[in-house]
């Protein structure tokens, strides 16, 4: 398989980190969207990243897919989502309550980079429903007790977190600097950072040019 995408992005890393938790072997082109755009463009029209080339040459084109093919890859007993019923609901509430802080951060982003003048109710929004989820995180997070979200194993839950927090602090130092008002947050990516599959999978945040 081939894993096309920078590590900076929460989407992309996501995917990395998946497929070495299940030992599943992978080449990784780092392709930018905005420098590699033409190459990407070739393979998912919507020129965006995570692309998942399979062995048969097949294309996936987003993260959801690809971790739930990555699951049913690897079948019931070692996919990171449950297979079903409010187990599952829950784990990809957490899942996608994280994408959406990583969604908002990357509208942020290019709203103050892209223009002269950042709309400030653009703005605004964006910061609200950033701080609104993450206190939905830390609530939710603060009365667990176990090492990861959802008991004893680790989950996609914890690695869509995991990446998308460090996405943000990353590219946003003003959110970065809030994240005294988050401990349980906090304390957990700290401890998922430390793993070596997080440090290996993981690249310094580059702007866009």
């Amino acid at each position: 398989m081939i894993l096309i995408g920078q590590y900076d992005s929460s989407y992309v890393r996501r995917v990395g980190i998946a497929l070495r938790l299940y030992d599943m072997p992978f080449e990784h082109r780092p392709w930018s969207v905005f420098g590699d755009a033409e190459r990407i463009a070739a393979l998912n029209p919507l020129t965006r990243v995570p692309t998942l080339v399979l062995d048969d040459g097949e294309v996936l084109v987003d993260s959801v897919t690809i971790l739930d093919h990555l699951d049913e890859l690897v079948g019931p007993e070692r996919a990171m989502h449950p297979r079903a019923g409010a187990p599952r609901r829950q784990s990809l509430r957490v899942a996608m309550l994280a994408s959406g802080i990583a969604d908002k951060t990357v509208s942020l982003f290019y709203e103050r980079r892209l223009h002269e003048a950042a709309s400030a109710i653009w703005e605004e929004r964006c910061l609200r429903q950033i701080r609104g989820t993450l206190s939905a995180l830390e609530a939710d997070a603060a009365g667990r007790a176990g090492p990861y979200w959802f008991g004893e194993r680790i989950g996609h839950a914890d690695i869509a977190v995991a990446a998308s927090l460090r996405h943000m602090r990353d590219s946003h130092p003003d959110l970065a600097a809030e994240m005294d008002n988050y401990p349980a947050l906090a304390a957990r990516c700290e401890r998922l950072e430390a793993l070596p599959v997080f440090r290996e999978i993981s690249q310094p945040f580059v702007a866009p040019a």
